[in-house]
């Protein structure tokens, strides 16, 4: 139910003094950060791309324009030599994981054209466009000190699989945080008695996922589901039938009590906008709420084969980890 889509924030970098002595050098730059929002673009769509950041003021405005375009990932792509200073500013009002990207443009310089260049300034700049490296170790330095988290990524811009699929990955990890911290939780009767293992804090949850936990009372589903019609029950149950192997000794009594708890479950998940869901409920002979619980695994299992998790025993664990898939 999360309507909040997972953002990648880009930048390159570069100083600006270079632009005036090395002509063609920036737009080369920003060629090659091109190729790398385009393979980003191909592994999440939403990509927030600053360009070149090559002065201490632009990475003030690019901090503040990741800040409030709630990027969840950092790419940085080190183009060549550029200030530790306009680095720096640019990821530290984010607050959100740092990937370095060390990615040299080719797998190395064609030294013997390198050296048959007769400017010097040329060469100077030609050295320029491969030297992505000569900085990270600077930047390395700045974010530890600075207590920014980071990880760096070490390959070829381009026809380096190896190096794609460890960005891709970092992408996917940035998809499962970004799911938790807006998936809503319903937790729906108690724990199962005396099985100590599943018995989650949920501040803990709050704290380590972000996310809403709705509480909910099994009283609340058994009223949903005296509001549910006979079209209904009968169309759900056409659904059973479309969806499920249903035996022929399967009691059509036992389907019908099913439907109607299935569509009260959808019901349920409307209202709370959930995510997922964990629930158990015990009982003490209310009638209502253990006919209603003891006919939900059909709607159980429609849920969470919709992408809606649902797992019994209260089992927060479970739903959490099903709901990060």
């Amino acid at each position: 139910m999360n309507a909040h889509q997972l953002k990648i924030g880009l930048f390159g970098i570069g100083l600006d003094t270079y632009w005036e002595q090395f002509d063609g050098l920036k737009s080369r730059l920003e060629g090659y950060l091109s190729i790398v929002e385009n393979n980003l673009k191909a592994i999440c769509p939403q990509i927030v791309n600053l360009g070149l950041v090559d002065t201490a003021e632009k990475a003030f405005d690019a901090g503040v324009k990741f800040r409030t375009g709630d990027v969840d990932l950092i790419f940085l792509y080190v183009s060549t030599y550029a200030l530790s200073s306009t680095v720096l500013p640019v990821v530290q009002r984010a607050k959100v994981p740092v990937i370095i990207l060390n990615l040299a443009p080719e797998a190395g310089i064609d030294y013997k054209a390198f050296n048959r260049m007769a400017d010097r300034t040329k060469m100077t700049g030609e050295w320029l466009a491969y030297c992505s490296t000569c900085p990270v170790p600077e930047i390395a330095n700045v974010f530890s000190r600075a207590g920014i988290k980071f990880h760096q990524i070490t390959g070829v811009l381009t026809d380096d699989k190896e190096c794609w699929d460890e960005v891709a990955e970092w992408v996917e990890a940035a998809k499962v945080a970004h799911t938790m911290a807006y998936n809503r939780l319903g937790c729906m009767g108690h724990y199962y008695s005396g099985m100590l293992d599943i018995y989650s804090d949920l501040t803990q949850q709050y704290a380590s996922f972000g996310g809403h936990i709705e509480l909910i009372e099994v009283d609340e589903l058994a009223a949903l589901r005296k509001t549910v019609t006979a079209n209904e029950i009968q169309a759900r149950l056409k659904e059973f039938y479309e969806l499920f192997d249903v035996q022929g000794d399967c009691s059509v009594d036992e389907l019908e009590r099913a439907a109607k708890t299935s569509v009260a479950l959808d019901m349920l998940v409307n209202k709370y906008q959930l995510g997922s869901m964990a629930y158990y409920y015990k009982g003490t002979g209310n009638f209502e709420n253990e006919d209603t619980i003891s006919s939900i695994i059909l709607g159980n299992s429609l849920l969470t084969a919709r992408g809606i998790p649902v797992a019994g025993e209260y089992e927060v664990k479970n739903a959490q980890h099903q709901q990060s898939l």
